[in-house]
């Protein structure tokens, strides 16, 4: 006779409670129900409004993003079909908000202004490491648009080369091909 593992309250197990219930919430605001819709954003609005400033390198706009990315979800879960987990489209749908953010300010001539100002009280060791690191990422920001979205997923969002290429709808391969030409590309900006 074959017996289950014992439940031990693992990660995954975990994991995958929570990938339950985000299932559940998805199928009743499909369905039109306010509140679960409600408790989508909730769930997801933190991981909204932080990659969003990862693209975008400030607070104002990133804020803007998450808006405009709880917005068109309201639009949108109806026509969600579960083909790809609830948090990929969530971060294709922000990362498309970010684009038309982008685009937007470049029709108008505006530039999204890529680093924050260091404020004098820091100490002068960590001045010098948070200017490299805006630096840097100031400069992924400029990459092509595949390029940067790749290293963001993987470098910044901490996400797996497989995850990265469900979300940016591309194979695997093509997320590493991307990543090691924003490396060469990086190279020469820095």
């Amino acid at each position: 006779m074959v017996h289950a593992p014992a439940m031990d309250g693992t990660a995954a197990e975990t994991i995958d409670h929570a990938q339950a219930i985000t299932q559940a919430l998805v199928v009743r605001a499909r369905n039109g129900d306010g509140q679960a819709f409600a408790l989508l954003l909730e769930q997801h609005y933190e991981r909204i409004y932080r990659t969003a400033w990862k693209w975008c390198g400030n607070g104002d706009d990133a804020e803007d993003v998450a808006q405009d990315v709880c917005i068109k979800l309201g639009q949108a879960i109806a026509g969600f079909d579960g083909r790809s987990a609830f948090s990929s489209w969530v971060y294709r749908i922000t990362l498309n908000a970010v684009r038309d953010l982008q685009r937007s300010r470049q029709r108008r001539g505006r530039h999204v202004d890529a680093l924050r100002q260091i404020t004098p009280d820091e100490h002068p060791a960590d001045q010098e490491e948070a200017a490299t690191s805006k630096q840097l990422w100031a400069a992924v920001r400029r990459l092509p648009e595949k390029q940067r979205d790749a290293v963001l997923l993987v470098y910044a969002e901490e996400l797996s080369h497989a995850a990265a290429a469900e979300i940016m709808n591309i194979k695997e391969a093509t997320v590493s091909f991307h990543v090691h030409e924003a490396r060469k590309t990086l190279r020469g900006l820095l």
